[in-house]
């Protein structure tokens, strides 16, 4: 089954035009706050109606500009959660959840309903409101209540986004266990470049609308095909390139030479590697420029619980007012084994962690 999108939308800022098809695995995407993703959805949903295009599931034409049709949300066989789940605070757990199983008899209606409460782990929550459920028990709710119509394609607008860290975990978790039962095309929105690589296939990232790239989340993260991309999904570091042959490149601002396994078919003006990709060496004197080895001293840190976040500048001490070169992402336990070594350290640029980025 494959859902085909091709829409434009005037919104007040800029133009929605997106052109894509997905199939049966989740596609994550992933963009900025404003840059049309819920519209996107929306449109999908058949609450709103694009200006111009045209969006078919499967051999269903949901959306067709020219040919003047648009079926109504309801007839869409599209399930739509929304980020702040939309339930009925007036209606239990078990009527929210059969409101999409209205049209089934009763004995097929319950037996349906007992098994959407069994696979959302909902079993003894029945008659509780909404007011009386935990954020990821309406959330888990709101899921059941969009597959309890059976729906054609799932679209889920940042559904984790209300949560707290340990109910994200677990909602997180039932959501990867729906989507291995699912098989149909599903779109995740979100912000969260992590939450995107954990629960897509598939990744879009859309920027003011347009498709800024799309493809297998690995390519993306991998060799991202812009300096935006890379920014985007969480690259941090970043330096103007020079060209010299084939695999060696300048870094202006990194004030060195690089090797470069990567080769582009056109002009490189960028050459960026992510923070966690950033390895730590033992001192290597007389090393080879193009061993991508260099000393560097420690300008700052970050920490969070788990990770600390180095910045760190290249070849010499930095001065007074200097700045970083580099922000190197690390797990404590590694930096516990280095962090009393006397400076300089030493990083390592791997060949095939840098990547080059075109205009």
């Amino acid at each position: 089954m494959a859902l085909e999108i091709q829409i434009a939308k005037k919104l007040p800022d800029f133009t929605l035009d997106v052109s894509f098809a997905t199939g049966d695995d989740p596609l994550a995407i992933l963009g900025p706050s404003g840059s049309g993703k819920t519209m996107l959805l929306r449109c999908v949903a058949g609450l709103e109606r694009p200006d111009r295009g045209r969006i078919a599931l499967h051999d269903r034409t949901l959306t067709d500009t020219e040919r003047r049709i648009h079926i109504p949300a309801r007839h869409r066989r599209v399930g739509l959660l929304f980020q702040h789940y939309a339930l009925f605070p007036h209606r239990t757990v078990a009527e929210n959840i059969a409101f999409g199983l209205r049209h089934l008899a009763g004995e097929e209606r319950a037996h349906r309903l007992a098994l959407l409460m069994e696979r959302m782990h909902l079993t003894g929550l029945e008659r509780r409101y909404p007011r009386e459920l935990s954020g990821g028990e309406q959330q888990r709710v709101a899921l059941a209540r969009a597959l309890s119509i059976e729906p054609e394609a799932l679209l889920l607008d940042e559904p984790l986004s209300a949560l707290d860290t340990h109910l994200r975990s677990r909602v997180e978790a039932q959501l990867q266990e729906t989507f291995a039962g699912y098989r149909r095309p599903a779109l995740l929105v979100t912000h969260n470049i992590e939450e995107a690589y954990r629960l897509g296939r598939e990744l879009l990232v859309l920027s003011r609308g347009r498709v800024a790239a799309f493809g297998p989340k690995e390519e993306i993260f991998r060799r991202p095909p812009t300096v935006e991309v890379a920014r985007l999904t969480g690259c941090k570091n970043f330096s103007r390139a020079r060209m010299i042959s084939e695999n060696l490149a300048e870094a202006v601002d990194w004030g060195c030479q690089l090797r470069v396994a990567q080769a582009l078919p056109r002009p490189a003006v960028q050459v960026g590697i992510r923070a966690h990709h950033i390895d730590f060496v033992e001192s290597s004197p007389g090393a080879a420029p193009e061993d991508n080895v260099f000393p560097c001293w420690l300008v700052r840190s970050s920490e969070t619980p788990f990770r600390i976040t180095l910045y760190l500048h290249l070849h010499r001490p930095p001065g007074a007012s200097s700045e970083a070169h580099l922000q190197a992402e690390v797990f404590k336990e590694k930096w516990q084994r280095f962090r009393e070594r006397p400076l300089p350290w030493h990083v390592r640029l791997s060949p095939e962690s840098l990547f080059l980025l075109p205009e």
